[in-house]
């Protein structure tokens, strides 16, 4: 496996970010010139952190390398702040996170790594923040991606939360989005307005394939079947996973990791063999 670390001044976000990005790493007894020159192209899966996350949350908090080494998958994870993944044009200097990912980051992922643009070798998912996030690329660019997997996070229904007001827990978050974008009109006629886009998505002839999971303990939950209904209602294909007495937690999102590379088409390595019984020095098996 090979493990770069990149901090650089992006242009989108008018600040220095980092990204870690896992490479495919050469095989014992392969040729190193043979390898390194062959030109071959590997597939990408844009893996984005949660709220108050960063770049380096997979590496420390599950086993990404050794999946993305079974699987010879390059791995892109850039840190995003606390940012939504939107655009915040109304700081100074502005932070255009949305923009960033497929106006700067992709174009230099796929100019300076052996990693292939085409669509149907890009797979993007995200934890919490980074699952909004996720369904916000897929959603808003669906020729981009093959698959989209969110965990603990879905596209939220804008009009229900700003009626329901501080009675929704989301309420509070969603407001400043909304205001951000300039108000409920602007809202929905953006990006952000991701809800709405599920159907146009949905009626593709060759939309990506989506991937929703989230544990029966989370706070999502309630918002996760809300979406899950919808989804079902404007015949959205997609699959949704929930796990009993799961939360928001790492546990949840390192079993649902391995399920989404599965989702994904990534077999998820060897499968565990029990250990042969043992004799002991009277013939007896251990």
């Amino acid at each position: 496996m090979t493990l770069i670390h990149m901090n650089f001044r992006s242009w989108c976000l008018n600040t220095n970010t980092d990204v870690a990005v896992i490479l495919p790493s050469i095989k014992q007894g392969e040729s190193a010139q043979a390898y390194y020159r062959s030109q071959k192209k590997y597939p990408v899966l844009w893996l984005l952190h949660g709220t108050l996350g960063c770049y380096n949350d997979y590496l420390r908090r599950t086993n990404i390398e050794l999946y993305a080494t079974e699987n010879d998958l390059i791995v892109v994870m850039p840190s995003a702040l606390n940012s939504n993944y939107s655009n915040w044009s109304n700081v100074i200097p502005p932070f255009h996170m949305f923009d960033y990912l497929t106006e700067e980051l992709m174009p230099l992922i796929y100019g300076w790594f052996p990693a292939s643009d085409r669509r149907e070798d890009n797979f993007i998912c995200g934890l919490s923040m980074g699952a909004r996030g996720a369904s916000k690329y897929a959603f808003n660019h669906p020729e981009k991606f093959a698959a989209c997997s969110c965990m603990s996070g879905v596209p939220s229904d804008i009009r229900t939360i700003m009626e329901e007001g501080a009675q929704n827990p989301f309420y509070a978050r969603e407001k400043i989005t909304v205001e951000q974008a300039g108000g409920l009109d602007s809202f929905l006629n953006s990006y952000e307005n991701v809800w709405d886009k599920v159907e146009t998505v949905a009626k593709m002839t060759n939309p990506p394939r989506f991937y929703f999971c989230c544990g029966t303990d989370d706070g999502v939950y309630p918002n996760w079947l809300h979406f899950k209904d919808y989804a079902e209602k404007i015949g959205l294909s997609a699959v949704f996973d929930e796990r009993e007495g799961y939360g928001h937690e790492w546990r949840f999102w390192e079993l649902e990791l391995q399920e989404t590379l599965n989702f994904f088409g990534f077999h998820q390595g060897k499968k565990q063999q029990k250990a042969k019984p043992q004799e002991k020095l009277d013939g007896t098996l251990v």
